[in-house]
């Protein structure tokens, strides 16, 4: 059996609206052709083989080309009469979570969050606007927060003003956990520890130590030793504050720089990047309140560093 529902996206008058109609497996699954077929009799056999073969048919998210794909109970099937089902796809940035309000994301090293003066194509916010706008010209993408280029890992976009600002201003209340992984210089002693200092930047933009809480903000970070070998120790890293650099310049700070990072003092970069990744990312959904956690492999590069 199947439940059949229209859903027909408002679009600006320039763009030529979507059709699209759901269709939800509510018994036993069939075949994808012949279920279509027989939840949608008025509609042709060669033009659903026409639809298929263009990628206007969708399960669970994923457009199918295959007529005798095997569906299941609670699938949901779409079919897009209008053009192909989008699937991102791109080398540096990866979709882990996509909503109505956000888009959850693994960020590649080398990928700029967000534009700067000299360049604004080809940034993790340039990708994600043109992605959200090939949906629908109308709709938005917003910086919640960011992350260094060379630095890896979970980032959160809204798709709302009105998620970015509730994130935004209640960050320390509704992100419950943040852990990183870094690869660090040196076998580190103690093996567990929390750094808390005062951050304060130069007129160079470099962050640094400072004693005194007028020149610098109150940053924390704990850590914890996972792996250590070969000159190299793998950490993973908790944030009790979000200063700029704050990992970076904190490592520094008790002499095992993260590996690759020349501007704080690393040495060297033996896997040619800067050998830290946000893993873990676990906060409060801003609109539903619902709990969100996400959680990335640790690259493989960093655990080579210490075998």
């Amino acid at each position: 059996m199947a439940s059949v529902t229209d859903n027909k996206p408002r679009r600006s008058q320039a763009f030529k609206p979507d059709v699209i109609k759901t269709i939800e497996v509510t018994g036993e699954g069939a075949p994808l052709l012949e279920f279509v077929g027989a939840a949608l009799p008025e509609v042709k056999r060669t033009r659903l083989k026409q639809l298929l073969a263009h990628n206007q048919i969708a399960v669970n998210g994923t457009p199918v080309r295959a007529f005798d794909h095997q569906l299941n109970a609670a699938d949901k099937v779409m079919v897009n009469f209008v053009r192909e089902f989008k699937v991102f796809h791109h080398r540096r940035l990866r979709i882990v979570y996509e909503d109505e309000h956000l888009i959850v994301v693994e960020k590649g090293y080398g990928l700029l969050s967000m534009g700067t003066d000299k360049k604004s194509d080809g940034t993790a916010y340039s990708i994600l606007k043109d992605y959200v706008k090939w949906h629908n010209p109308a709709n938005k993408i917003f910086i919640v927060h960011r992350l260094d280029r060379d630095t890896s890992g979970l980032m959160v976009f809204a798709k709302s003003i009105e998620a970015k600002e509730k994130l935004q201003h209640n960050w320390n209340n509704m992100v419950l956990n943040r852990k990183y992984v870094a690869v660090v210089e040196g076998v580190v002693e103690p093996a567990s520890d929390t750094i808390r200092t005062y951050l304060a930047e130069n007129s160079r933009y470099e962050v640094y130590v400072t004693d005194n809480p007028q020149e610098g903000k109150l940053a924390v970070t704990r850590y914890n030793t996972l792996k250590a070998g070969r000159g190299y120790t793998l950490l993973e890293v908790e944030l009790d504050t979000g200063r700029k650099n704050q990992i970076r310049v904190h490592l520094s700070s008790i002499g095992h720089p993260i590996s690759g990072d020349r501007k704080y003092g690393a040495s060297v970069s033996p896997i040619h990047r800067l050998a830290l990744h946000a893993q873990t990312l676990r906060f409060v959904h801003p609109i539903t309140r619902q709990e969100l956690n996400f959680s990335t492999e640790v690259p493989r590069a960093f655990l080579s560093m210490t075998r």
